[in-house]
């Protein structure tokens, strides 16, 4: 089957396989046939809510069946969907809908309606029982092209105001139709749910899903923190692959629960979204022998990733674990200051072309402009590379291996973020006179060095109301005075050097 919209695997796998199960979380599941019927339902209510075709529909949700729904519904009336996190400060989301202006806010939650503004609103839910009109919901979808947006995810901009990043429906369908078989994904597979909704890498899981006919169970938050309940939660759902967040991988070797107890059914570990260390891959190993590993690599901007690498051998605790090479129809290219092709073996930035780049930011075309860029080793027809602001090297093997950031983003907790939008809003607390951040990438940390005369708890408190919680500093240094460099600005270096010497002393 030739697919150019990506809600026709829906049809496909409602039509082939209509009673097994495709989502399932702690309140309930839904069949492929029921996920299909309850999105021409939520079409059909969107459509007469005056939802214009390729119009964004924003989604306020947690992980759930009912967020899926309403994802599958926006597509199914020709528009696209936008996952907001419910829990974000109101002053982040407010800035987020004024700027996105949604065609309609959908909830998981009435107490969310009143966020809407003046967007109409509804509950998912409440869509389910409403009335369909097929034959003109199948008019709107026949108008979307690929080249049309599926999804947009925001994330940390520097600047202070998230990104708005747009993926059309062939980058997303390019990248399923790889990853399915790369990875070994069919029918039969089960997958355990652990990343957000507003988070690329769920992508995987919801279009994997969708596409090959399988299940996904949206794992509850709390086994997370209860490790032993998550590996009941595995077994008892006969989850086979796991689809998760380097983060989360690392969280449950350190927890210890793998040397008494394994996911016994799972086959097959596939992980993103920060670097893979060798000593948490061989904890899982251990408790795995049998199981097969993957590291992928790729930002937002790329369709959620760019390279693999099948994990084929040994590792030390201590060796580095290659992000590997282009997925199909990806290109990646590592460039010097110059933007300039670097020679093997030497460090240069990640620039990425392919099928697979987003459409750009939204209503964004200055900061497109700077990320999305000509092929500078190419003049002869107009090629777009993105810029990942990640460096890279390749191995004598013939591997990619990542090396650090070039700027100021971060990977923390599995999430992308640009330290600028928390010094942004630092700069708005009450008694915080300057501020800067680092990170501490071996920790984990982010660090908050301020003057002023405002306490740690007064901060946090403060930075609850203006960014989501995996963004608050966990360490905070108070200054007197902040050292500063001949032109005034923050002495970063210097904050970096005490911070470093100050760790090496047990401070």
């Amino acid at each position: 089957m030739s697919v150019r919209n990506a809600y026709d695997y829906l049809i496909k796998s409602a039509d082939a396989h209509p009673d097994k199960t495709a989502f399932s979380d702690s309140k309930g599941s839904v069949t492929f046939s029921e996920l299909r019927d309850r999105s021409l339902a939520i079409g059909t209510a969107l459509a007469d809510m005056g939802c214009e075709r390729g119009a964004p529909v924003a989604v306020l949700c947690e992980r759930s069946v009912d967020a899926v729904c309403a994802f599958m519904g926006a597509l199914a009336a020709g528009c696209f969907y936008v996952p907001l996190d419910r829990k974000m400060p109101e002053a982040r989301l407010s800035g987020i809908l004024n700027r996105l202006m949604p065609a309609a806010v959908l909830c998981t939650d009435p107490a969310d309606m009143a966020k809407a503004g003046k967007a109409p609103a509804a509950l998912i839910p409440d869509l389910y029982g409403g009335d369909t009109d097929n034959a003109m919901l199948i008019k709107r979808r026949e108008r979307v092209i690929d080249a049309d947006p599926v999804y947009m995810i925001f994330t940390s901009g520097s600047t202070g105001e998230p990104k708005g990043i747009l993926i059309p429906h062939r980058a997303l369908v390019d990248f399923i139709e790889w990853m399915a078989p790369a990875c070994g994904v069919d029918g039969t597979d089960v997958m355990g749910n652990q990343a957000p909704f507003y988070f690329d890498l769920s992508v995987k899981d919801i279009w994997l899903t969708v596409k090959c006919a399988a299940t996904t169970h949206i794992i509850p938050q709390k086994c997370f923190m209860f490790p032993r309940l998550l590996i009941e939660e595995l077994n008892c759902h006969g989850v086979t692959a796991l689809i998760w967040a380097t983060s989360a991988f690392s969280l449950i070797a350190s927890s210890g629960i793998l040397e008494k107890a394994a996911p016994v059914c799972v086959r097959k570990v596939i992980l993103g979204g920060e670097a893979l260390r060798a000593r948490d891959l061989n904890i899982w190993r251990r408790a795995l022998p049998d199981t097969r590993f993957i590291n992928l690599y790729g930002p937002t901007e790329v369709t959620v990733d760019c390279t693999y690498y099948v994990i084929d051998r040994e590792f030390s605790d201590t060796e580095p674990i290659p992000i590997g090479r282009p997925c199909a129809n990806m290109d990646v290219l590592l460039l010097d200051k110059d933007l300039k092709p670097v020679k093997d073996g030497e460090t240069g930035e990640i620039c990425v072309r392919g099928t697979g780049l987003a459409l750009g930011y939204f209503k964004d075309p200055e900061r497109t402009a700077l990320s999305f860029i000509q092929n500078p080793v190419c003049d002869a027809w107009p090629d777009t590379v993105y810029r990942t602001g990640d460096l890279a090297y390749m191995g004598k093997d013939g591997l990619l291996y990542f090396a650090n950031r070039a700027d100021g983003q971060i990977k923390h907790s599995g999430y992308r973020i640009e330290l600028g939008e928390i010094e942004t809003a630092l700069s708005a607390v009450p008694n915080v006179r300057a501020a800067m951040c680092l990170f501490d990438k071996e920790l984990d940390r982010i660090i908050c060095a301020y003057e002023g005369e405002a306490e740690p708890e007064d901060i946090i408190r403060a930075l609850r109301l203006k960014v989501p919680r995996y963004m608050l500093p966990n360490i905070f240094k108070k200054y007197a005075v902040l050292p500063r460099n001949r032109n005034g600005k923050i002495d970063r270096p210097k904050l970096r050097g005490e911070y470093e010497n100050g760790k090496s002393d047990g401070v």
